[in-house]
């Protein structure tokens, strides 16, 4: 909404303060600035609260708002005095409004630093926390106006309000004056209010996604009249899983004497059913689909699943369409699945929902399944139910305009159907939420991610995506760094999924192997060391093993106090006439889940080659045991075992007796069991090659580990505090950048990136210019031989291999004689631009960069300096601010780490050094938005200390940190 022209013309209209929240309840309201063309809007939301509540407000009985008090309202600057409303459906249900005063409480102007705030609810959405989205957001526009205090007013009896100031995690003084409490809160963010407004939006966001997977009733609208048809396709499938809610078609071409389709109760339109509809599948032309929004949301719908297409996939009049779509839904309070999706999957007994194009529901499990393709979708479906695996909810969010892979993160963080949480990922709208939403959701499940689209310029048709420069590995860096399972393909996470859905994780990587093949356990020993595992030697039961010598053996290596994890390999079993013996895999399976059930508690896949009867037998084993599955091949190792026993749920640490889960900060420390503990029943996977169990186990190892890392949180260590000089950094960024910064940055001088490095402890060797051979011999002089002579020419700057740096120059004559060769080898000075340095302690060179990404923030990398290491793409990556166990395994995560620790005889380096600097650079970017980007090049790390010989620095107005400031649905 825009001011009208009576609006204060040297204020604009602030429209980056718009913004949609969602509420505690799971609805979506819009908050904004009230403009002077509200007066009707605020005397009909007045007069809809009661005269308790406005007593609350102004302390008196005030039945209604005069003239003056309406014109008061809705005239603001948008500094000093400012109105903020909560909107749904175009009309207000809240208000919020803040007054600068000065230290005597009247009305002032900057620099006044305080304002009195006062809110107002309609009683109706009391309760929804309306009043707490409403604090976060007029706190960040008075700390955007220069105000660092609220000062409020509340009655004693008026508790609601007085909790609200109470619960926001600020810090607070309170007193009681003249019979009323007055509140005095400093804006100024802490831990506690950050670690609160996280809270409040995953229990809101998550609250939202409940309300579309676990609706008491659906309305299909566009539900054909004859048999076929996405709508009627979709009603077939809900009534298919015996939806326990009710189901309502909708079709304005229906018959008006026509009372149902498939049996169930048939309408024109929404206001025909005469109650709420809480779900509504939406699967017209998208030219009609604005009109059955509305109807939806003037008859209280909750949530919206659109299948039809024709939006962003389909160019910038789609996008358009797409947007409107969005703004539209949001209005009403309702929020959207699609547009262009395929549908959700809701496996719970409770709910029993199909409301997708999936003709069957999958089998229930303890996998949460989210996609951005509907054709990766159902080939996952597809996959997951030939090998006997079950869901407890599948999303497929087509376009996902609204809904992301995100809010079910908040959702599955808590979810007790499920532990493992899939996701097929092509774009990442909100690159660091997700980060932050993974690390806490991988503390206590694993999150299993493929990423699609991996490489620039290929974001999906439809996808609305932040620009990122980073690249994919170093996305897959910070993937790993926040406890996320990347894999490649769809296949991989299928694989990783099912080993980690059934059964614990490992203590660590030592591999017992054994089976009926020598080469297939030579074959599984190799891909164990290609992943970094420690494989003990394969046991070789020969191929006259029967199924208790199977058992027998995996009975002993699981009771191996030397053993984590055990790969079991099995080929046919082949009798006397040379033709595979019939019920061996049933036979199999049995054994093996006899092991399994009495041993201690580790995992255990198999390997099986599908030949002669195998496969057979292991399908006839499943359809034997668990009627329920697919009687195929790999499943047979799945089945369940003794109902008695209740299999462990990793993650949530439920079971199927519905014990409850331990606190997150439990649940991290318990990534491993203890050897001796009994064992959990579960499905035993199994992979048709060694290089797929293998691969998955060696997944759920490195997971187990940064689980039991995670419990114990790095930290920064507290003797840089006494080295940084922060404001004195702020201060000469704020003189370097001016009082009006070019928007697009500006690169530092080598002297003032020194004195800005310098600031937090960091020294650069300093260089001097040497445009001629004189120059350089005084500058030499001045230095101390032996130095070095350098170019500084963009294309030759670190090429040491281009002949662009001489070094050891012990004399003036040495540097005469290089200076010479190196002009006319490569160019006139002017055009080289050398220098000369003194020598540093001979170590290993080494590069340390910090950038500033739009989409993820701030990226701490490190890597050895030289052409071998870029070509290889030999560089560790971490999110800023970086713990002290960040910048160890930074440097040690690269594949040429064995350099810095004596390989080939060599001493080692002083990594305590490089840690330190690491740390230190992380500060300096996450204190100072400003510093774009950092190069040291190159560090040189000897045995004892470090030499930084090459730094640049780039400063840039600071670019909007969203994930820093109050609640808000991302605009697509």
């Amino acid at each position: 909404m825009q001011p009208s022209p009576e609006q204060s013309p040297h204020h604009a209209y602030p429209d980056h303060w718009e913004a949609d929240v969602v509420l505690r309840d799971g609805g979506t309201a819009r908050i904004r600035p009230i403009t002077t063309d509200d007066a009707d809007r605020l005397v009909s939301f007045y007069e809809q609260v009661s005269d308790e509540s406005k007593y609350y407000r102004f302390f008196a009985p005030y039945p209604r708002l005069s003239a003056k008090d309406v014109h008061r309202f809705t005239h603001h600057d948008y500094v000093d005095r400012v109105g903020l409303a909560v909107t749904v459906g175009g009309e207000f249900i809240a208000t919020v409004r803040y007054d600068r005063i000065n230290a005597q409480g009247r009305p002032a102007s900057a620099p006044a630093d305080e304002a009195e705030v006062a809110f107002l609810v309609q009683d109706a959405h009391q309760g929804r926390g309306v009043a707490s989205a409403l604090l976060e957001h007029i706190a960040a526009v008075a700390r955007e106006r220069g105000i660092r205090r609220f000062a409020a007013e509340v009655l004693p009896a008026n508790n609601k309000m007085i909790k609200v100031f109470r619960d926001a995690g600020y810090t607070q003084q309170r007193s009681f004056e003249d019979g009323s409490v007055h509140l005095t809160l400093d804006l100024e963010p802490t831990a506690e209010s950050l670690a609160v407004q996280r809270a409040r939006e995953q229990r809101a966001e998550a609250r939202s996604v409940q309300r579309l997977l676990a609706p008491g009733s659906v309305a299909v609208i566009g539900a054909g009249r004859t048999p076929g048809g996405v709508g009627r396709t979709v009603l077939r499938n809900l009534l298919g899983a015996g939806f326990t809610g009710r189901t309502y078609a909708v079709n304005r071409a229906f018959a008006a004497d026509q009372a149902t389709i498939d049996g169930v109760p048939a309408h024109r339109s929404l206001g025909e059913i005469g109650e709420r509809v809480d779900l509504a599948v939406v699967a017209v032309p998208a030219d009609r689909v604005p009109e059955a929004v509305a109807d939806c949301g003037e008859h209280g719908v909750q949530g919206l699943v659109v299948l039809s297409a024709g939006y962003a996939e389909w160019g910038a009049e789609g996008r358009e369409r797409q947007r409107e779509l969005v703004r539209q839904a949001r209005s009403y309070g309702m929020r959207i699945i699609g547009p262009n999706a395929f549908g959700i999957i809701n496996n719970s007994e409770a709910v029993r929902l199909n409301a997708s194009l999936a003709p069957e529901r999958p089998a229930s499990g303890r996998i949460g399944l989210f996609t951005q393709s509907g054709a990766i979708g159902i080939a996952l479906l597809s996959g997951l139910y030939r090998r006997g695996a079950g869901l407890s909810t599948f999303i497929s969010a087509g376009n996902r305009a609204d809904i992301s892979g995100n809010d079910f993160l908040q959702y599955w963080y808590e979810d007790p159907d499920t532990d493992v949480a899939l996701l097929y990922l092509e774009s990442l709208g909100n690159p660091r939420k997700f980060t932050r939403l993974a690390r806490r959701t991988a503390a206590v499940k694993p999150v299993v991610v493929v990423k699609g689209a991996r490489h620039s310029g290929s974001t999906p048709p439809g996808h609305a995506v932040p620009v990122s420069r980073i690249p994919d590995a170093t996305v897959s860096a910070l993937m790993r760094q926040a406890g996320v399972i990347r894999v490649d393909t769809v296949t991989e996470m299928v694989d990783a999924g099912l080993l980690l859905a059934d059964q614990p994780l490992p203590a660590g990587g030592r591999i017992a192997i054994l089976g009926n093949s020598e080469s297939l356990g030579l074959l599984t020993y190799d891909a164990c060391l290609a992943e970094g595992l420690r494989p003990r030697p394969p046991v070789d039961l020969t191929t006259a093993a029967t199924p208790q010598d199977f058992r027998d053996a995996l009975s002993a290596a699981l009771a191996d106090d030397g053993c984590d994890a055990v790969v079991v390999t099995a080929i046919p079993w082949v009798g006397e006439n040379g033709e595979a013996e019939s019920g061996d895999g049933e036979v199999l399976a049995t054994a093996l889940h006899a092991a399994a059930a009495t041993g201690p508690a580790k995992p255990v896949a198999v390997v099986h080659v599908e030949i002669g009867g195998l496969a057979e037998a292991l399908a006839a084993a499943t359809s034997t045991v668990a009627q329920q599955r697919p009687a195929t091949a790999s499943p047979a190792l799945g089945v369940p075992g003794p109902a008695a026993a209740a299999p462990r749920r990793p993650g949530t640490g439920r079971t199927t007796t519905g014990r409850p889960a331990p606190t997150p900060d439990k649940a991290a420390g318990d990534a491993a069991p203890a050897p001796d503990a009994p064992r959990p029943v579960g499905r035993i996977p199994a992979y048709p090659a060694a290089e797929r169990a293998v691969r998955a186990l060696a997944e759920a190892v490195r997971y187990a580990q940064w689980r039991r890392q995670a419990a114990v949180p790095g930290k920064v260590p507290e003797f840089l505090d006494d080295t940084i000089d922060e404001a004195a950094a702020g201060t000469l960024i704020d003189t370097l950048l001016g009082q009006a910064p070019d928007p697009r940055g500006r690169p530092l001088e080598h002297d003032e990136a020194r004195e800005l490095l310098a600031c937090y402890g960091i020294t650069v060797r300093p260089t001097l210019p040497a445009p001629g051979p004189e120059e350089a011999a005084a500058a030499a002089a001045r230095l101390g031989y032996p130095v070095a002579l350098k170019t500084t020419a963009p294309h030759l700057r670190h090429r040491a291999d281009l002949g662009g740096v001489r070094l050891d120059l012990d004399g003036e004559a040495a540097l005469r004689r290089a200076y010479g060769e190196l002009t006319d080898l490569l160019g006139k000075p002017a055009e080289l631009r050398p220098v000369v340095q003194s020598m540093a302690p001979r170590g290993v060179d080494t590069v340390v960069r910090a950038t500033i990404d739009p989409a993820a923030g701030a990226v701490l990398s490190f890597g050895l300096a030289g052409a071998p290491s870029e070509l290889l793409g030999d560089t560790a990556h971490r999110l800023v601010p970086a713990t002290d166990r960040d910048a160890a395994e930074l440097i040690r995560s690269i594949r040429a780490a064995p350099v810095l620790f004596g390989w080939r005889g060599s001493a080692p380096v002083d990594t305590a050094a490089l840690e330190e600097l690491l740390l230190r650079v992380s500060r300096l970017v996450d204190d100072h938005p400003e510093v774009v980007s950092i190069a040291l090049e190159p560090v040189v790390v000897a045995t004892q200390g470090l030499t930084v010989l090459g730094a640049s620095v780039r400063l840039s107005p600071p670019p909007a940190r969203t994930d820093l400031g109050p609640r808000r649905l991302s605009n697509y």
